[in-house]
């Protein structure tokens, strides 16, 4: 018998060493690319599925979690008797999976299925990274001995001031998956604009729109100091622009005194929206809600 299960789904991009140290469970997305069927974090890792993007002008599709699929695992914690099972899931603006989850969670107490066990369901308002990493602490905090409540006010809070952003080299995903306007895209590689693009919550924009990409990594450092809570930690989700992420890193740490907390190749659910040639940064912002 557990006291607690922490369940994600695989957009979370959390390091496979991560998941295992802490127990944490990974509910993976069903993923099509070229014609084929894919489980994220199953039939491949995010780094090798960043090269097979890159090799295809198709754009991933990435199908929801069920709603069955959750009814499937919250019915194992119940038989299992776990007492609080944490679920942190993709940001609702971008996917029914959290709507399905909540669902699942409900018909199972409606019907008298959930026992004694407590599903606190949380949207993440985010993507990748930006809920992997707090659900990795979330994970420690629990294992030191901090309380339930603590811990979820301590989700809570970083939801309610995470902000994603994205440094484009190239804008082909972006542009096919609708993030940037087409004809905007074209002027863009016309002109050699790096944009960087802001997501928080539903709400995506393109904020600075920096020449070339040295000045680009120098935009975002400038950008994201007047943005972040000083000294909070950040999070890079990897791409395959590895040289100039560890430009930004180095920089970014110099300038604003913040420290890396995690770095990991991101999934499907980012690199569909990105492609492969980008900087993913979170950080932790001004509170929202």
């Amino acid at each position: 018998m557990r006291n607690y299960v922490i369940i994600a789904d695989s957009g979370c991009d959390i390091s496979v060493e991560d998941e295992k140290r802490y127990g944490i469970e990974i509910m993976p997305f069903d993923i099509t690319l070229g014609g084929e069927s894919l489980k994220e974090r199953v039939d491949m890792t995010g780094e090798e599925f960043l090269r097979r993007i890159a090799e295809t002008e198709e754009i991933p599709k990435t199908s929801q979690i069920t709603e069955f699929r959750f009814e499937e695992k919250f019915t194992e914690c119940v038989n299992e008797g776990v007492k609080d099972v944490i679920v942190v899931l993709i940001n609702s603006a971008g996917s029914a999976t959290y709507a399905n989850a909540v669902e699942a969670a409900e018909r199972m107490k409606t019907e008298g299925k959930a026992g004694e066990t407590k599903f606190h369901i949380l949207d993440s308002h985010t993507y990748s990274l930006g809920y992997g990493y707090p659900v990795v602490e979330a994970a420690r905090k629990l294992e030191a001995g901090q309380s339930m409540d603590r811990v979820l006010a301590y989700l809570e809070d970083w939801f309610d001031c995470c902000e994603l952003y994205l440094m484009l080299f190239n804008l082909r995903h972006a542009k096919k998956s609708g993030r940037i306007k087409a004809a905007s895209a074209v002027v863009g590689e016309l002109m050699n604009i790096k944009p960087i693009v802001q997501m928080i919550d539903d709400e995506t924009k393109v904020v600075v729109k920096p020449r070339g990409e040295k000045k680009a990594v120098d935009a975002l450092v400038d950008y994201l100091g007047g943005r972040a809570i000083p000294k909070t930690p950040f999070i890079i989700g990897r791409s395959l622009a590895a040289e100039l992420e560890d430009e930004f890193i180095k920089k970014y740490e110099q300038k604003s005194g913040s420290k890396l907390a995690m770095i990991n190749s991101v999934g499907s659910v980012v690199a569909a929206n990105a492609g492969t040639s980008f900087i993913g940064v979170f950080i932790k912002g001004e509170k929202r809600r």
